[in-house]
């Protein structure tokens, strides 16, 4: 019996080792068997984040292919078709024509460099970058100085401070709702962070404990094979409605201190 639990102890730790070899930050790559050093100053996550933007550059720059005499078929047409997506159902929906065509190459970037993170993530020789919040969070400061100093500019300091002030509403309540409200932008963008980084990790833990059990108990938990590929095509499905979802409220927010009088 004792040595029944010790086996199962050192089979659970195997497993949460493997978990956290695939979810947790590193100082060093490992892509199987080899282990690749990384300077002092970068991370594998830091590392999976600048290989990211590199694809969505060669994405964009390579990959698409616009011709004026020939309709656009292929990559070109699935990125154009995201692109137009972005621009229309979310940019233009919740910032107006003007600000949300200006801002357009803004969300776009959220957009296509989270999905490419939460994707990198499913795949065996990377990590999830966005399944670290240092790396949700600098998303979120983004928003933050867009939201705070980038309606300073379009409407002033006292445009942005108004537009937390609601009217017809007396003083000592205003008081209270002006300062919920002046919080809640740096609630706003903390959400934002927050919510990316939970939804990511949650979801690559749930799927390394399936393939960790399988590696770990080998044949006895082979059925999990299936439990897996489910998680796997969900993952996928995940990576891009995650994406979807930040550049979504990204907009709402920024549109919400732009234009106050909406």
């Amino acid at each position: 019996m004792a040595s029944e639990v010790v086996e199962g102890a050192t089979r659970a730790e195997q497993v949460k080792a493997f978990i956290m070899h695939h979810v947790a930050d590193a100082p060093d790559w490992h892509i199987g068997p080899v282990t690749i050093g990384l300077p002092d100053f970068m991370s594998v996550h830091l590392l999976m984040a600048m290989i990211a933007s590199v694809i969505v550059f060669l994405l964009f720059t390579k990959g698409y292919k616009k011709s004026s005499s020939v309709a656009p078929s292929g990559l070109t047409n699935a990125l154009e078709a995201l692109v137009l997506f972005i621009r229309d159902d979310i940019c233009i929906a919740y910032l107006g024509k003007d600000d949300g065509r200006r801002m357009a190459p803004l969300f776009l970037t959220f957009f296509f460099l989270i999905v490419t993170m939460n994707i990198m993530g499913i795949i065996p020789i990377f990590a999830t970058a966005t399944a670290n919040f240092n790396a949700t969070l600098a998303l979120a400061v983004m928003v933050f100085v867009t939201m705070t100093f980038g309606a300073i500019v379009k409407n002033g300091i006292g445009g942005f401070f108004k537009a937390f002030i609601p009217h017809g509403i007396p003083i000592p309540i205003l008081v209270i709702i002006f300062a919920i409200e002046f919080l809640g932008v740096f609630i706003k963008s903390g959400v934002l962070a927050l919510r990316l980084f939970a939804n990511l990790l949650a979801g690559h833990i749930a799927l390394f404990s399936i393939l960790g059990l399988i590696l770990t108990y080998g044949w006895f938990a082979a059925p999990a094979v299936f439990l897996g590929l489910f998680v796997y095509f969900l993952e996928i499905l995940v990576s891009f409605l995650q994406a979807y979802i930040f550049t979504m409220l990204a907009a709402m927010f920024i549109g919400q201190v732009y234009h106050p009088e909406h």
